[in-house]
């Protein structure tokens, strides 16, 4: 038994850049996981709700699925570049904001915890 899943073929949830000027995706990546499935067979997209936040540095920062990790994308490749696990899922738009020690920080809420990152 791999508890409750889709009934349609994987991935079952994407990350998609498309190129604003000419409307073409940019590149797309499987955004998520399925714990309930075997390691080898794992990412296939776990759904969930929110949407990403980009930096100005092109960093794309997204907590949009129901497998509790937090994770960084390269925006310009669509390349994960990190990940952490929570103790909840993230299911709200990530934010960002100039802490008083000068550093841009990358926060989200995870249940009902606020966890903040900062960039280096």
């Amino acid at each position: 038994r791999v508890g409750s899943l889709p009934c349609y073929r994987p991935p079952w949830s994407r990350l998609t850049a498309i190129d604003a000027s000419s409307g073409e995706v940019a590149w797309e990546t499987v955004l998520g996981i399925s714990e309930a499935l075997p390691p080898e067979k794992q990412l296939v997209g776990s759904t969930g709700s929110a949407g990403p936040i980009v930096t100005a540095s092109s960093l794309v920062f997204v907590g949009a699925t129901s497998d509790r990790r937090f994770r960084a994308f390269d925006g310009q490749t669509g390349r994960q570049l990190w990940e952490v696990t929570l103790e909840s899922n993230v299911n709200a738009n990530p934010m960002t904001y100039l802490g008083r020690d000068g550093k841009q920080y990358v926060a989200a809420v995870a249940g009902d915890t606020l966890v903040a990152f900062k960039l280096p």
